[in-house]
């Protein structure tokens, strides 16, 4: 006779289930430990589905940013973590990161430098890699679109700048916002970011297009240069 796993979720108190909690408190009330057990559905014999999200959090410094950075293999060294669930979890933030799209494109007069980072947020968020990004206004500071203009390594990431105002000329773009991820989480600028800044203000202005600012992304944070006065 197999013995009793006293461990899994059918044997706590109702008030610990997450499905259970959810039904009679709402989803609000769950922890991101509980969602995460509620995507997996289920655990292993010595395991359960909450004791296995707990895990796979902690490992990733119960951040849910650090968790989107995982990949299907990276998620699958979990034992009880198969091809399907890993798929489930990444299938999960990805609606997540589509809502904040989603809400980010409402907002299509920018205003202030948050309006940029919520804007382009989702795009360079939990990337394990540098991504290069603008954001193309016109004269009422209305979006004309949000174009990737370089992905490079950990570090860095090589920019042109004939490519930017390429694009810039070509949708007839009279402002530009420069907008680049810090995979290290530092959002202080490097040299090279104030110098590429200062290059391509200067030549924004040859063009007669405006470099309105330049933003660094870290993790649910960042850098405005207009903000701190050295644009």
């Amino acid at each position: 006779m197999s013995k009793q796993n006293n461990n899994a979720i059918k044997y706590w108190a109702e008030d610990d289930r997450p499905r259970e909690k959810m039904l009679a408190k709402g989803i609000k009330s769950l922890s991101n430990t509980e969602l995460l057990a509620i995507i997996i559905g289920s655990g292993t014999k010595n395991k359960s589905a909450v004791e296995l999200a707990k895990e796979i959090l902690t490992d990733n410094n119960n951040n849910l940013t650090c968790l989107s950075k995982l990949e299907i293999n990276d998620l699958m060294k979990y034992k009880g973590i198969g091809k399907t669930k890993s798929i489930n979890v990444m299938a999960a933030i990805e609606i997540g990161k589509r809502q904040l799209e989603e809400k980010a494109n409402k907002s299509l007069i920018i205003e202030n430098s948050k309006q940029v980072f919520d804007y382009l947020y989702s795009y360079v968020a939990g990337k394990s890699y540098e991504e290069f990004w603008i954001l193309l206004l016109n004269r009422a500071n209305k979006v004309i679109g949000n174009y990737q203009i370089s992905v490079g390594g950990i570090g860095s990431t090589e920019v042109d700048p004939k490519k930017i105002f390429r694009i810039a000329l070509d949708k007839k773009a009279t402002g530009i916002i420069l907008c680049h991820n810090h995979p290290s989480e530092n959002i202080e600028p490097s040299t090279s970011d104030i110098n590429l800044t200062k290059k391509l203000k200067e030549a924004g202005n040859t063009l007669d297009i405006i470099v309105m600012d330049h933003i660094i992304i870290g993790t649910n944070e960042y850098f405005s240069f207009a903000d701190k006065g050295i644009l």
